[in-house]
């Protein structure tokens, strides 16, 4: 049996933003008893605070937990309290860099919303993404904006050539995630074996985006077991069954 389960956030465990449902927190609840868990997203802590950390109860089991925003360039774990322990961010220069550049593809491609909810551009420190609606978009809103991925691809082709020190990758609903070349999920993948002392062999990773151009893609790069669920209630099901096996 393997020994660390790795969820992506939105997509996987949650709708995009929203908050992790009671019926998961429960199911995640009874997985920590029994393994190790990670979570791992491009979205930052404050994320986490809002979307799983409420619907998880506080003992044991939270020592089995470790968190990794924005693509395993931050790392958080519980000891009486939840401790980060390390963190990489860009620097200035490249900080502006990319926010030129997102602005010009975006642009480029008559992309600019008519109407946004929040800020388009948000920067998590190690990682900039690009909300196509803007960061506060409703759920509703946010599934009809690329349904096939068509407007995200053309920006992204775009900053692949612009920012080719850097990592591209679509993610969530209306998303794109740049970071450091390399820094993607598979970066955290190995991230986990580096501080749990866990091959990636001994990994399963759960994942929505796990087709070419997906933020979740780089996992396949590992050893880790990976599983394509379509939404939350598929994650449901992945992990009653986990929970059967180890019962």
């Amino acid at each position: 049996m393997k020994k660390l389960f790795v969820f992506d956030l939105d997509g996987t465990l949650a709708l995009s933003k929203l908050p992790i449902d009671s019926e998961m927190g429960g199911l995640l609840d009874r997985l920590l008893h029994l393994m190790k868990v990670s979570i791992i997203s491009g979205g930052n802590w404050l994320q986490f605070q809002k979307q799983v950390l409420p619907r998880l109860s506080v003992g044991d089991g939270l020592a089995n937990l470790s968190i990794l925003p924005v693509c395993g360039t931050q790392y958080y774990s519980y000891n009486l309290g939840w401790e980060k322990l390390y963190e990489e961010d860009f620097t200035a220069e490249e900080r502006k860099l990319i926010l030129e550049e997102l602005g010009h593809a975006v642009a480029a491609e008559g992309l600019l919303p008519k109407k946004q909810w929040g800020e388009l551009i948000e920067d998590r420190g190690s990682q900039i993404t690009y909300s196509g609606l803007g960061q506060q978009a409703p759920l509703a809103e946010k599934k009809i904006w690329d349904l096939d991925f068509g407007k995200r691809k053309r920006i992204k082709a775009i900053l692949d050539k612009r920012l080719a020190g850097f990592s591209v990758q679509i993610g969530g609903a209306t998303s794109i995630d740049v970071t450091h070349k390399g820094i993607d999920k598979a970066y955290g993948i190995f991230k986990l074996k580096e501080m749990l002392g866990i091959e990636t062999s001994e990994m399963m990773f759960a994942g929505d985006a796990l087709f070419e151009g997906g933020n979740d893609y780089p996992v396949l790069a590992t050893a880790a077991t990976c599983i394509q669920v379509r939404d939350p209630e598929e994650t449901k099901r992945v992990i009653e069954v986990t929970l059967a096996m180890l019962s």
